[in-house]
């Protein structure tokens, strides 16, 4: 499909930079497969859903993945670098996206703040490249020291990353170290929240997918065909997997929270729509025309135009009605992106 097909006029004062406080107090559109459209809040979820239902959440945390430093030659000549790690390869590698890429070699070595520094062994297909960081402390360690929360580009060219983007970009599920950006959908959750929707009795799981820096990148391609996803690691266990499917065998719902989540239930689905135990990669790429296996609803922040995002919740819900909810968003004032309001898409 052409991708200025996902493409809308977002004014700019419609980007939030940062969420609202409470985080369950944040607006939800909610978006039915008629096309209807419904305005509600986060708090509401619990009356938006039905008792059996099953929302599932991804524990990944984020790290602060976001570096400057320089670059130094064997000949001492300097280039200032910065660095957004995106993929873990091994305990001491990371694949990494460059700024002022053009200025680093394979071989150079990258000082960081706070003693930490790192050798550029090897540059991509991708343009991206891979960094072997020094020392025997662990690089999560390292990245404590001399690292900032990764916020999405569409926030951190407004205004600077700061202490408080700390808690604010992380989860109340975060629990396992690896991901570059946070998975936005679940940040409207708070414990007096989970606790209505338990009363309500709609039940939630937890599966873990790393996101990387991939997730910013803009689609470049004029042809969804044309389009190469980068790879994300994640894991579903065999105890989680049996969880989900008897939900279904029950009559729930799953309801997906975040793309992220959808995205590994779907990697993980057979074609008879069981969840399967997973750990791996998956660079899975939903388009309309795709046959949704493993989910019937998606919670989700408001997505950039043109983006892979974008193209996932209009293959849940219809390109038309998304462009008519993202129309009716924008007019009545929705926050958009990852400090922004929620979206309920049940087909």
């Amino acid at each position: 499909m052409r991708v200025d097909l996902f493409d809308f006029e977002l004014p700019p004062e419609r980007i939030a930079l940062r969420p609202v406080s409470p985080r369950d107090a944040a607006r939800m559109l909610c978006v039915s497969g008629d096309g209807g459209l419904a305005d509600a809040h986060v708090l509401d979820l619990p009356t938006r859903l039905r008792a059996g239902d099953c929302l599932v959440f991804n524990d990944t945390k984020v790290i602060p993945a976001q570096l400057e430093g320089a670059r130094r030659t064997f000949k001492g000549d300097e280039a200032r670098i910065g660095a957004t790690l995106h993929k873990r390869i091994d305990l001491r590698r990371w694949q990494a996206f460059i700024r002022n890429a053009k200025r680093l070699r394979a071989g150079d070595r990258i000082e960081f703040p706070a003693d930490v520094s790192a050798i550029a062994q090897e540059r991509l297909e991708d343009g991206s490249f891979i960094l072997n960081f020094e020392g025997d402390e662990p690089v999560e360690l390292l990245l404590e020291r001399a690292g900032q929360m990764p916020l999405p580009p569409y926030i951190a060219g407004k205004r600077p990353t700061d202490a408080q983007d700390r808690s604010d970009y992380q989860t109340m599920f975060a629990e396992k170290e690896g991901a570059v950006a946070a998975p936005t959908a679940s940040l409207h959750f708070t414990p007096r929240l989970m606790a209505a929707l338990a009363e309500a009795g709609i039940g939630h799981e937890t599966l873990t997918l790393h996101v990387g820096a991939g997730t910013f990148l803009p689609v470049k391609a004029d042809d969804t065909d044309a389009h190469k996803m980068h790879s994300e690691w994640g894991q579903i266990d065999a105890a989680t997997a049996a969880r989900l499917n008897a939900v279904r065998v029950k009559g729930g719902r799953i309801i997906a929270v975040g793309t992220t989540s959808l995205r590994l239930l779907e990697s993980a689905a057979s074609e008879d729509g069981l969840v399967q135990p997973f750990e791996g990669d998956t660079a899975i790429f939903i388009t309309p025309g795709y046959r949704f296996k493993a989910i019937d609803g998606l919670m989700t922040n408001f997505h950039l135009p043109k983006s892979t995002l974008f193209m996932l919740v209009s293959a849940l819900m219809g390109l038309e009605t998304m462009q008519a909810a993202y129309a009716h968003a924008i007019e009545t004032g929705y926050r958009f992106y990852s400090y922004g309001d929620s979206s309920l898409l049940i087909p």
